[in-house]
This record gives C-alpha cells, structure tokens and sequence, in this order.
C-alpha cells in the first residue's frame, strides 16, 4: 500500500513541476502579507465554502513567490486515500524531489486526510516546511482547531468576492446595472465570469457537490432527503427555529426530532454554508430561544433554490450586507451584530455593537424615493434606538441618498452600492 501511495505523491509532484500556473484576477485576500522574508513559524489556514478561490490564492502564491520554491497538493484527489499514510510518506517523497529544500507546502482540502492536525504539527515544530493548508470544513478554523494545534495557526477565511472585486472584475459603467447583476447571481469566481446561461447551472453543481462531499459524505448523513427539504425549508425562510423546522419536516412524513434538526444546522454552519443571527437581548438564555435569521455564504443560492418566482430584491439586498457584516467580523473581532425586534413585531436588521457597545442600527429596504419607505420601518429605528440608546441610525436603499429628520433624530439613507464600495 505504502508503494502505490509514494507512486501516486511522485506523478502528483510531477504533474505539478511542468504545471503552468493561472495569472489570477486580484483580489483583496493577501497570503503573502503573513510572511516576512518568507518565513513564519505559524501554519497558515486557509478557510471557507468550496468555489470561494482558495485554491487560486494558493496557485497565485505559489506564481508569486516562483514555482520552484512551492509544491501543491491536493489532497481530494482520487489517486490518495483517506488514510495518513499519504502524509507520512508525502515528506519522504518530497526529499526525493528536493533534498533538502525548505519548501512552502500548500495542501489542499487538508482535512480529508485522518489524523491530519498531528501531522501539521509535527512538521511545523521541525521547521522542516512552511505550512499552508486548506479545505471547506470548519475543523481548520481558529474557532474549531484540534487542540494541538491552538495557537499554532493563523486562519484566513476567502468569502465569495466582494461587490468592490466583483466590480473590479467586471468593470461596466452602469453601477445600479452591476449591482443588480451582483444580488441576482453572487460572487463566486467561476460564476462571475461565465455567461449568464451558464450560470445557474454552475450554481447547481456547486450545491450538489457541496450536499455530496461536505455534508453526506463527510458527516455520513443516512437522511439525505431530510437534509435536503431542511436547507430548502431555511433558504425560503426569514427566521426559523429548531422547533418550526422540526415540525414542518414532520408534517412532510420525516421522522426526525428537533436535536436532529439542531444538528443538520450545525452541519451547514460549520460548511460555510450558513449563518444565523440572533436577537439582541440582554440574556443568553433569551437570544438562544428566540428565533435565529439565516444567512447564506452568497445571494445567488436565495435567488435561485429559495422557491420564489421572482426575485426578491429586498431580502437579496439583506443578504448581501449581512455578507459584507460576517465578512467583516473575522476581520474585526471586536465587531458584533443582531437583529432586534420588540413585542409587537417592530424590526430592525441589524444591531451593529463593538466591544460590547452599540454603534449603528441598519435597516435595508429596496426603496427609491422618500415616497416609497415604508413607515413600519422608520418607527422601528427611532424605538430601537431609544430603547438601545443608539443616536446613529442607518437607512440603506437601493438608490435614494439624503437625511430624514424625524422627532430630532436623524437617519441617513445610504445607497447600497455606496455602502458596498466605500465599506469593501
């Protein structure tokens, strides 16, 4: 076995010695901007959902710092089990290529592999190689990191791109155009730069390897069909709770019970796939027992599997500052943000707080003129902010710029795609 594992690791190392490498189109992740005169003594991560262009930063690292100083692996590929031994026997291999080279080993899809976070440590304690490794799960994230490698890691999550990349990419003059573009069909890589019939059926792939690799395969789900009905009941849903879910699924002829559920959640979270918000209360006890808003890594799964026979632009313009909100949280971990609402339903979308105190309520509606605001939400950010003690009060629209005085408040409308590109 360990034979035909070393022939496979020397056709890959092969392979990627006469591979050409992409010229990537840029984008704001910088790998590079970790190292100094090319050495860390820390693994870097690389985190996040499949398609996001892990593999590219990886490919355009490897460009940048020169070929022959990098070996990529990828570590899904059909030619290696799932076993250790493949790792085991990777740095053997590797000496045979190299000697004794310190290389930047980029390891794709790392935690396919058993016993994987004892091998990174292990190599990165003998300074042999610079690590930097990658994969969709969660299990490589700073929040969910096996225990011996806690403070031996730094992570980095790539997000499907940014409104300000994806306009860099395409760079059409009409803005309000691009945007819509943008809400409708996201920003996955791929996705973006291929005609817009080709598309959906991109998107499709994408969720049907997503389902197969990081969901069934990797958790060994046995209700696929339940897991299925769940993520289309979440994606058609502007709140949910265990209990909801639980029941709807029920009255659809599952056997399933509200643990399940809980755990099916978590799954899809710890995938990249989704993310909830919760209630801004006071109590933990409270925020845990209302009911949570999801979230999706990018807009164009809302569009195209939430159900809807036309789009809905108010919520696909929510969805995308939640993005650029999550977004922004690994970047700042001092950031925080709920949603509130009071007893009688009034609704605010976002509480934004930093180091535990409010900053900015928000509030998105798709509106262009002062005529088309609803009312409910004006009066949903004066209570909030009285209650929250909150003077900085936020409207984002899809086009209308200006003030609204209001009972000596003031909100401050701010067009979405200002927002996006003033913000990234």
């Amino acid at each position: 076995m360990n034979g035909n594992i070393k022939q496979n690791l020397r056709i890959l190392i092969q392979e990627w010695q006469v591979r050409t490498l992409p010229v990537i189109k840029p984008r704001e992740i910088d790998l590079g901007s970790w190292f100094e005169n090319g050495v860390i003594h820390k693994t870097v991560s690389v985190v996040g959902f499949r398609r996001t262009g892990k593999t590219f930063l990886l490919l355009d690292f490897a460009r940048k710092l020169g070929k022959e100083n990098c070996l990529y692996i990828n570590l899904e590929d059909e030619r290696l089990p799932r076993q250790s031994a493949v790792l085991t026997q990777l740095v053997d291999v590797i000496k045979e290529f190299y000697g004794g080279k310190k290389l930047f080993l980029l390891l794709d899809e790392i935690q396919e592999i058993s016993d994987w976070s004892r091998w990174v440590r292990r190599v990165n304690e003998t300074g042999l190689y610079n690590l930097i490794i990658s994969g969709s799960s969660s299990k490589l994230s700073s929040a969910e990191i096996p225990t011996e490698l806690r403070g031996r890691t730094i992570t980095k999550t790539v997000f499907p791109l940014s409104f300000s990349e994806f306009k860099q990419w395409k760079n059409p003059d009409d803005d309000l155009l691009l945007l819509r573009e943008y809400l409708l069909f996201g920003g996955f890589p791929e996705i973006v730069l291929t005609d817009e019939g080709k598309k959906s059926i991109l998107l499709d792939e994408y969720f049907q390897t997503f389902l197969l690799r990081d969901v069934f395969e990797r958790f060994h789900l046995k209700q696929q069909q339940a897991m299925r009905d769940l993520i289309r009941l979440v994606l058609s849903s502007t709140y949910y709770t265990f209990g909801k879910l639980t029941q709807s699924l029920k009255t659809a002829g599952y056997e399933i019970g509200k643990g399940t559920v809980a755990k099916y959640l978590s799954l899809l979270t710890s995938s990249y796939f989704l993310n909830q918000l919760e209630i801004h209360a006071a109590k933990v006890k409270s925020r845990i027992q209302h009911p949570k808003k999801p979230y999706f890594v990018d807009s164009f799964f809302v569009s195209r599997l939430a159900g809807n026979f036309s789009p809905n632009l108010g919520r696909l313009m929510e969805e995308t500052v939640a993005s650029y909100y999550f977004r922004n949280k690994v970047i700042n971990p001092n950031l925080d943000f709920y949603y509130w609402k009071d007893e009688k339903g009034k609704e605010v979308d976002f509480v934004l707080m930093e180091n535990l105190k409010v900053k900015k309520l928000v509030q998105v509606s798709y509106v262009s003129s002062l005529t088309d605001i609803n009312e409910r939400e004006l009066i949903a950010l004066e209570k909030a902010g009285e209650e929250l003690d909150c003077r900085n009060l936020e409207l984002i629209t899809w086009d209308l710029t200006g003030e609204i005085r209001r009972r000596n408040k003031k909100i401050v409308c701010h067009p979405l795609k200002d927002f996006l590109l003033s913000h990234g």
